[in-house]
């Protein structure tokens, strides 16, 4: 029997062996691992991604692009992400300044060519102040060029219609112009923040120059020049996807749509994306 203490009560003399375990109150539990699990998710978010096969998404952004020009040409007229290569928005800018009063497309090309550089100066400030790799920055990037197709596709999807959108220039053309142009170049800057400088997913001539130009084409193992012949042939399947969308019963909206629903995919790309290894 158990020898009892002072105050009656008795004690078991190998209790005090037994090492204590502290249970946490069943309403403290999901607390802890809510707190765990958010813990565990700010940290994902803060780490750079390799840049490691990384190539796949920028290659992947000419569909889009080819989506997005196709749908714009066939519509407006203009293009909204391709402004540099030969023919585009500064040639129909030079055109509409030489004879203003045959075409309103340079208007077009104006809006679409300023909205793309202003786009431009905010994209790469802001990868350029958070950290360019850094996967909450890309993911918020692509997030915020998703949210610009997603509006302009309502405006397409709802607003005003007009009765020749060639020739329009009013505020349900321009201003879809002006915020698809102005996400096109986030694309850009991502490519350059992961240092694969060619594939802007916005230029081909000088893909093209580069690709033909490469003393090592014909070699079986070449990297650059894979990627070089794999931009414009997905820049093509894009381009013929937008035209056969953009001539469908959805029109250029649902091109957008698409478009926006791709962009959606390239962020769960960058969030599942492989870390920098430590």
């Amino acid at each position: 029997m158990a020898p009892k203490s002072r105050h009656g009560s008795s004690r078991n003399p190998m209790a005090s062996n037994e090492p204590e375990t502290s249970v946490l109150p069943d309403e403290e539990q999901p607390l802890l691992e809510i707190s765990v699990s958010k813990s565990g998710w700010r940290k994902n978010m803060m780490v750079n991604v390799t840049r490691d096969k990384a190539d796949v998404i920028p290659l992947l952004c000419y569909i889009i692009t080819g989506l997005l020009d196709s749908a714009a040409i066939s519509t407006w007229g203009s293009f909204v992400s391709m402004q540099t290569d030969a023919f585009r928005n500064t040639v129909y800018i030079g055109l509409g300044l030489a004879a203003p009063s045959e075409s309103q497309r340079w208007i077009k090309s104006g809006v679409a060519l300023m909205s793309f550089c202003i786009g431009s100066f905010c994209f790469s400030r802001f990868h350029r102040y958070f950290m360019p790799c850094r996967r909450w920055v890309l993911c918020a990037s692509f997030i915020a060029q998703m949210c610009f197709i997603i509006a302009a596709a309502a405006i397409l999807t709802w607003g005003p219609t007009s009765a020749n959108e060639k020739d329009d220039i009013g505020w349900n053309v321009l201003v879809p112009i002006a915020l698809v142009s102005f996400q096109s170049c986030g694309q850009a800057v991502a490519s350059r923040a992961l240092k694969y400088n060619a594939l802007t997913s916005v230029v081909l001539t000088s893909l093209y120059c580069d690709l033909f130009s490469d003393a090592e084409l014909f070699m079986l193992h070449n990297s650059d020049r894979n990627r070089r012949i794999s931009a414009p042939v997905l820049l093509l399947l894009g381009a013929i996807a937008g035209g056969l969308v953009a001539h469908s019963p959805i029109g250029t909206a649902g091109a957008f749509w698409i478009a926006a629903g791709l962009k959606l995919g390239v962020v769960f790309s960058w969030y599942s994306w492989p870390a920098v290894e430590d």
